[in-house]
């Protein structure tokens, strides 16, 4: 079916161009031929909707630098305060990071306080995670953090979220 479509494309690409042995001198087709034949949709490789497998991280609207440094700032205020308001896709993403870091508290060895302090910003505040994350969190298997949605922001209507420390 496609080759006789392109076929016919060839065909009638030829015919506007003159390059047919009749001895007519109207290069155009004829409105019968263009109505009788059936729309031939042609795709380019640019048309073609590819599929996100496996990209479940958010973007952010960030080149990665910058996301990176947005997730450890936010990772640093959640543990430090407690709780901080946020958008939700950034609550939603910054989750994992906090979870990830309470359970290196919960570990507490020397490779652990090491990864944690890579990525949080504040030095002190890794030790206290340290001291303090085994005995609070000792019962716990996960789920350390919890997203709680608010009330759309005023400016730009954006959903707001409140993420705080179980």
């Amino acid at each position: 079916m496609r080759v006789l479509a392109l076929f016919a494309c060839l065909i009638a690409g030829a015919q506007a161009f003159g390059l047919t042995t009749s001895g007519s001198s109207f290069t155009g087709t004829s409105m019968a031929t263009v109505m009788s034949e059936a729309p031939v949709c042609v795709r380019s490789r640019g048309d073609l909707s590819m599929m996100r497998h496996r990209k479940k991280m958010p973007k952010l609207g960030k080149p990665a630098d910058q996301r990176k440094a947005l997730l450890r700032a936010l990772t640093t205020e959640v543990i430090r305060h407690g709780r901080i308001k946020t958008t939700l896709v950034r609550a939603k993403a910054v989750r994992k990071h906090v979870d990830h870091m309470i359970q290196l508290g919960k570990r507490g060895d020397l490779h652990a306080r090491r990864q944690a302090l890579a990525w949080i910003y504040d030095k002190d505040l890794v030790h206290s995670l340290f001291e303090a994350a085994p005995e609070r969190y000792s019962e716990r298997e996960g789920g350390y953090t919890r997203v709680l949605r608010t009330m759309p922001r005023q400016g730009d209507n954006a959903k707001m979220a409140v993420i705080e420390l179980v």
